[in-house]
């Protein structure tokens, strides 16, 4: 992560595009000048109080994630992942989530947000922005998909939806660079979070191995310890751990790296964000708890039980194709030599009875009905049954419709918390990054002159379904007659109905401004 600084205690990130003027004067590492004692004391205290979630996310990556990395231990890489499991119905249901997430919230290449003029400011100024508004949306727009935004967000829902809890790191590019925009999907295993004073998850601590080459390139004005330089000159393979922290303070975030080493840690940058770069979201929170609960841990129970039953399948199917035999030892027949594969010659001796397969005591067909209802219940678990893919190569406008608010509904607690935590500080932050930029005006979304639009398909169900009574409205109208026609204002409802389903302002025309009523009273 970049980390801003105009003023470097001990070394500095490359950049101070991102420092807030008016945090000066506060400190994250103490009050001693470069003690990285707080950072590391409260990280380690807020370790702690992670390790209650470590094994059981270990479980939930294993049985439903198995190529992610370890949050546990270190993985190596090329390492095989998917040792202890035998039934893909779990990670091919979380593959599934991730991507429908992905469509129905974020989708790639397509405008899943806009900025519109307030309610409250008057029509005639609302239609004059409305323009301007929609450019700037645009370029917002043009920005993540000229990015890495796609790849690495469906990453994060697979975190989320696997762990409950997910990060995402947000950084400003380096001048030159085709978006402006940078993302990384920072693994569970590596953050540590806390809830801040507001209650928002914007305490931030990641734990990140660096060869001593990438420290140098990414801290190249910090001093480093002189007995590190000559042990990467040894080994050129050598990796330091560095601790970074995003902490909230009085006038936006602060901002410290240190390097973690054994009796020499050292400061290798401060800083200061006005809006933090971790985006950390949560699918579900429980009162009291810091992390977030995922659906794999509602549908872990089925995911092992049915990886079992797959497990113990397949042993009885090994038993059925290879059978169980015993034999008389009479010295000439050998059963610890015998190996039971096709065109296998055995010997016995003359009158010997030789091998007797050994009868099985049961049969294993009721697994298979065991089994399919744990698939159920674990693709229904995932919402796969709901948000899954649609099999039916043809839907008229009612089924997707009814799917779109089946959609909603089973998503409704989740998205009102993606849209708090995930969502609105993903916009923010990328107009904080292009207005400091100079590549969009000034402008402020506060709610209050410009209000922030969310246009995913998720988010459009519910402007579907006003459309949709709107339009049943109409034709209840039209069938009553002339005189109730009259009580329509047709311009004003085609530009209701142009709001409703994000129709460009350049192709509506603006509201005319209401006549002035005359008098017949001579003004005194």
């Amino acid at each position: 992560m970049t980390a801003p600084n105009r003023q470097p205690r001990r070394g500095a990130g490359p950049s101070p595009r991102d420092e807030d003027e008016a945090a000066r004067g506060e400190r994250l590492l103490g009050p001693e000048e470069d003690d990285p004692s707080v950072l590391l004391r409260r990280y380690r205290k807020a370790k702690e109080r992670r390790a209650v979630w470590e094994s059981h996310w270990q479980e939930c990556y294993d049985y439903a994630l198995p190529l992610r990395d370890a949050i546990m231990h270190a993985s190596t890489p090329g390492e095989k992942k998917a040792d202890r499991l035998f039934d893909g119905t779990a990670p091919d249901a979380v593959d599934q989530l991730a991507a429908s997430l992905l469509s129905e919230l974020t989708p790639p290449w397509a405008q899943w947000f806009g900025l519109t003029a307030s309610e409250s400011l008057p029509a005639a100024e609302r239609d004059q922005a409305a323009p301007a508004l929609d450019r700037i949306g645009a370029v917002l727009q043009s920005h993540f998909d000229r990015s890495n935004f796609a790849v690495e967000m469906h990453q994060c829902y697979l975190d989320v939806v696997t762990g409950g809890t997910a990060s995402l790191l947000f950084e400003e590019a380096a001048p030159g660079e085709s978006s402006a925009f940078r993302f990384s999907a920072v693994p569970l295993g590596q953050v540590v979070l806390e809830e801040g004073p507001e209650g928002k998850l914007d305490v931030s601590f990641r734990r990140s191995e660096l060869t001593w080459a990438a420290l140098r390139s990414r801290f190249p004005a910090a001093i480093l310890p002189a007995e590190m330089d000559r042990a990467a000159a040894e080994d050129p393979d050598l990796r330091v751990g560095v601790i970074e922290a995003v902490v909230p303070i009085r006038h936006g975030y602060c901002y410290g790296a240190v390097l973690e080493a054994d009796g020499d840690d050292t400061v290798l940058a401060t800083g200061r964000f006005e809006m933090t770069p971790f985006i950390n979201f949560r699918w579900l929170k429980a009162p009291g708890e810091v992390y977030g609960r995922s659906p794999v841990m509602k549908a872990l129970p089925d995911i092992k039980t049915a990886n079992k039953v797959v497990e113990l399948v397949l042993k009885n199917a090994t038993i059925a194709v290879t059978g169980i035999w015993q034999a008389d030892d009479d010295g000439v027949l050998n059963p610890a030599n015998i190996k039971l594969i096709p065109g296998t010659i055995i010997p016995k001796a003359v009158g010997s009875a030789g091998l007797q397969p050994l009868t099985a005591p049961g049969r294993f067909d009721t697994s298979q009905l065991v089994l399919e209802d744990l698939r159920n219940r674990i693709r229904h678990a995932l919402l796969v049954d709901r948000l899954g893919q649609v099999e039916a190569p043809r839907m008229t406008a009612t089924e997707v419709l009814e799917r779109s608010t089946q959609m909603a509904r089973v998503l409704g607690a989740t998205f009102g918390r993606l849209q708090t935590e995930l969502l609105t500080p993903l916009v923010m932050r990328a107009v904080h990054i292009l207005r400091r930029r100079g590549e969009i005006p000034d402008l402020v979304v506060d709610g209050r002159s410009v209000d922030l639009q969310y246009r995913s398909p998720l988010a459009q169900g519910q402007a579907q379904r006003d459309a949709r009574n709107m339009l049943t409205w109409l034709s209840a109208l039209n069938q009553i007659g002339p005189a109730a026609l009259e009580a329509i204002d047709p311009a004003a409802a085609a530009r209701w109905l142009g709001r409703s389903f994000n129709v460009p302002a350049e192709l509506m025309r603006p509201a005319e401004p209401a006549p002035v009523a005359e008098t017949d009273h001579a003004p005194r």
